[in-house]
């Protein structure tokens, strides 16, 4: 879309001369032929630049300035005059003037200034849009769902946000555990410091360990210069590992250091760096059996397991699938310029029926997918892969035994028989499973099982 320019000056000729010449640089012109005239255009029309000349009768151009300024205080104006004195320039920039050019002028040289004052605000415009999407991407209503778990989820996170207490946030992959991350620090006191993330399980330990602390110069073959570590890059503000429960045991020795004292030595290095950082962890392992199994520093897990959030996967929240893929058909509708399309209600079924093991970043994929290739305006099972649109209703627990139960099913109906033996007890229930109560959580919560945590007040 064209810019638009208001040109003011009560010399017609002037008038004529700067629209064909901006008309030409295809430039969306109007204007008029003075200051009182252009206040009434401005109040109907948003323009990108205003150009007044200073020298007019009635209104003069820093009055236009002025008046324009008090309803629209970001508006780019450029003054132009005969009269070019310093005194008049410096008035014209202590009003906001954008610019100041003296008559005669150059042809290209206003063509510069022009384009200089609109390249300018569309930047500004460009920056204002991205973070205004950066506030809402990073806002707990970007994490998209309406179910019981969802909202609970969103309540415990709001208020934590306010502390700067260490977060561990567990759930499968794809269930957003860094949209989570950044929304705490987006609510922290922490949200105007940097929000750095890094996946552990993406590099193997020597980088890794290069990439958490930083490196001195020589401290191995490569390192030409002095490198920070992001622990220094988030200083003052949030650091997110993810996949933390795959670090070596020579990282999370350093990662409790940094936990306990707050300080960071760089590879190579022997002078120890402050660090003010909040942490928060994400995992989807089982890190309570990774400790029995000496696979994780147990002093580690309980410093970083402070405040746990638990994403369920998508399959155990059904009702967020409607609601989930209303958003991302609309997305990327969008995204591509596309006329919004409908779900029939067959897709609709058919995404109720699979168990999503990607969570919501599968589902998100399969929907751009599907949306792409759709050629009729409303989604259908052929528009899915065949492992989605073929996929068998889930197992469940039933009071007839399926002729060729699943491990996944057994396990479940094991559980909820001995929770019902023991009254709904889970200390009780954990002893006789032979596993951590944490665990058993875990896995109620996995299989759904909410009728049998009734039994904590008991416990209590």
């Amino acid at each position: 879309m064209a810019a638009k320019i208001l040109v003011i000056d009560d010399e017609e000729s002037m008038r004529n001369f700067m629209e064909i010449m901006l008309s030409k640089e295809g430039y969306a012109v109007e204007t008029a032929g003075s200051g009182l005239k252009a206040l009434g255009k401005v109040k109907e029309t948003d323009y990108d630049l205003i150009i007044a000349d200073l020298n007019m009768p009635e209104m003069d151009g820093i009055e236009v300035l002025k008046q324009v300024k008090k309803t629209k205080t970001d508006q780019d104006l450029i003054v132009m005059t005969a009269y070019a004195s310093v005194d008049t320039a410096i008035e014209a920039m202590k009003q906001g003037a954008a610019d100041y050019i003296t008559k005669p002028f150059k042809i290209d040289e206003i063509k510069l200034t022009i384009e200089k004052c609109i390249n300018s605000r569309q930047l500004k415009q460009e920056n204002t849009s991205l973070k205004r999407q950066l506030k809402l991407d990073s806002s707990f209503d970007s994490f998209i769902g309406n179910s019981e778990a969802i909202a609970n989820l969103k309540k415990v996170a709001e208020r934590i946000a306010q502390s700067d207490s260490t977060v561990m946030i567990r759930g499968e992959s794809g269930t957003g555990k860094e949209l989570v991350a950044r929304a705490i620090h987006h609510h922290s006191p922490r949200r105007n410091g940097p929000f750095v993330s890094i996946n552990c399980a993406a590099l193997p330990e020597t980088l890794l360990e290069s990439e958490l602390f930083g490196y001195k110069k020589g401290a191995f073959t490569g390192a030409i210069k002095d490198k920070d570590g992001l622990f220094q890059v988030a200083d003052g503000g949030t650091f997110f590992l993810d996949e933390v429960g795959s670090t070596s045991v020579s990282i999370q020795v350093k990662l409790l250091r940094v936990l306990e004292e707050r300080k960071i030595t760089p590879v190579g290095g022997t002078k120890e760096v402050e660090v003010d950082v909040r942490l928060i962890a994400a995992t989807n392992a089982d890190l309570e059996e990774d400790v029995k199994l000496n696979r994780f520093r147990a002093d580690l897990f309980y410093r970083l397991n402070v405040i746990p959030i638990v994403i369920p996967p998508l399959r155990d929240r059904k009702d967020d699938i409607k609601i989930l893929t209303d958003h991302f058909v609309k997305k990327f509708c969008a995204k591509v310029n596309m006329p919004p399309k409908t779900i029939s209600d067959e897709a609709m079924q058919i995404l109720l029926r699979y168990s999503w093991p990607g969570n919501v970043r599968e589902l998100e994929n399969t929907i751009e997918r599907a949306v792409l290739l759709n050629r009729t305006g409303s989604l259908g099972a052929s528009d899915f892969p065949e492992k989605v649109a073929k996929a068998e209703p889930q197992a469940v627990v039933s009071d007839q035994d399926p002729k060729n139960p699943t491990l996944e099913s057994i396990e479940k109906a094991y559980i909820h028989y001995v929770m019902s033996q023991t009254g709904g007890k889970k200390s009780k229930a954990a002893k006789i499973l032979g596993i951590d109560a944490s665990t058993l959580y875990r896995k109620l919560d996995k299989y759904n099982l909410k009728d049998e945590q009734k039994g904590d007040l008991e416990e209590n």
